[in-house]
């Protein structure tokens, strides 16, 4: 059975799609505005902490035992974008986060790719965006990318590769440029 817990309200300012066994929870102090929520599969959920606004952004789940979880005290911008597909894929999204406008968080390359001796070559891989990290306008994160806690990436950046807590990094594909860092909201 779908189990969704949220209110009224949330339900009217927002377009929720969620299949059976599927479970999406927001806590009643977060606020979501004009977002799309989408979940397909078995055992899927996606989970939004205290105190978080997200702003016209899709979340979609395509897939079996796959989570999204935004964390507590975050703020999402506008027309950002998370996807999770295939099985077991985690986007974890930490507690004090600020993502811009026009971040997308894409765990799966979209669609399968074979070599020529027809194994698959780009499998989905999970996410996490750790505790206090900021991400700039038009940021994009791939599949298999961890950011260290108190990191900033830079505006256009495009993260193929994990790194490590308290860096800025920028480009793309982006690469730290400076470390020993911490930021405020």
């Amino acid at each position: 059975m779908t189990k969704i817990i949220h209110n009224l309200l949330q339900h009217l300012r927002n377009k929720i799609k969620i299949s059976k066994t599927n479970q999406l929870t927001i806590d009643t102090t977060s606020k979501l505005v004009d977002c799309n929520i989408s979940v397909y599969g078995l055992n899927n959920k996606v989970l939004i902490g205290k105190n978080t606004t997200i702003r016209n952004s899709t979340i979609e789940i395509h897939g079996q035992n796959c989570k999204i979880s935004i964390g507590d005290d975050c703020v999402i911008g506008d027309n950002c974008y998370f996807v999770a597909k295939e099985n077991e894929i985690k986007i974890i999204i930490d507690n004090h986060c600020m993502l811009s406008r026009n971040v997308k968080i894409m765990a799966s390359d979209g669609h399968t790719i074979f070599n020529k001796k027809n194994d698959r070559i780009n499998h989905s891989k999970s996410i996490t965006v750790s505790h206090n990290v900021w991400l700039a306008d038009n940021v994009t994160i791939l599949k298999g990318v961890i950011v260290g806690s108190n990191s900033v990436v830079g505006i256009n950046s495009t993260l193929t590769k994990s790194i490590q807590k308290n860096s800025i990094a920028v480009g793309n594909p982006a690469k730290i440029t400076t470390d020993d860092i911490y930021w405020e909201k």
